[in-house]
């Protein structure tokens, strides 16, 4: 494993010590806002980190993905008109396995409204990478949604990302307006959603 990724995770799991003590989150910073017209205010806001990403303020377009489950190969013109909810992940770290009821639930709840779930699984770990490990993971956590394996890291390059797990939102015409690392801020992001979807 990458010694950067590896001391990331010792920061994220050990130096925080923020699980038992009920802070938002264990695996990142917190909720982060991107400034335009239409961004979603939270309760942990902060400048979003990725400066090519607030440049734009565009979704970057899914790259070197290695296989698409549960949907056939998705672009980012396939999400506009829809609120896009990507998030970026991988089956064994247990911050991610927290994230996903929420992930499934809002899925569950707003597809019909026009919320499309759209999940990148970027691997930690060798056994992470085996395709057959990670349909055991959609199966066991109930996920139907698009999962685009990033095996390369090239999607979670394109977004700038560092942590699992990322979730970003983006509004209809396809801009980034809200995004989150780690565990919790879960009532916040489900109001962003329902803002969004009413937009």
């Amino acid at each position: 494993m990458d010694k950067s990724i590896w001391q990331r995770r010792q920061f994220l799991y050990f130096g925080l010590g923020a699980i038992g003590m009920g802070v938002t989150t264990a695996c990142g910073i917190g909720s982060q806002q991107v400034n335009n017209s239409n961004s979603i205010s939270s309760a942990n806001a902060m400048p979003i980190k990725s400066t090519e990403i607030a440049a734009s303020n565009s979704l970057p377009e899914f790259q070197g993905i290695q296989e698409w489950l549960n949907s056939s190969p998705l672009t980012k013109k396939d999400l506009q008109g829809s609120v896009a909810l990507i998030h970026i992940w991988t089956f064994a770290c247990i911050n991610c396995q927290r994230t996903l009821p929420y992930i499934v639930k809002w899925h569950q709840q707003y597809a019909k409204q026009g919320l499309k779930v759209v999940s990148v699984h970027t691997p930690e770990f060798p056994y992470e990478r085996k395709i057959g490990n990670i349909q055991a993971a959609i199966k066991k956590h109930g996920i139907t949604y698009p999962v685009a394996v990033d095996n390369d890291f090239k999607t979670w390059k394109a977004y700038n990302n560092e942590y699992w797990p990322h979730l970003f939102l983006a509004n209809r015409q396809g801009r980034i307006v809200y995004d989150h690392i780690g565990e919790g801020a879960y009532p916040e992001t489900d109001r962003a959603i329902q803002k969004l979807l009413k937009s």
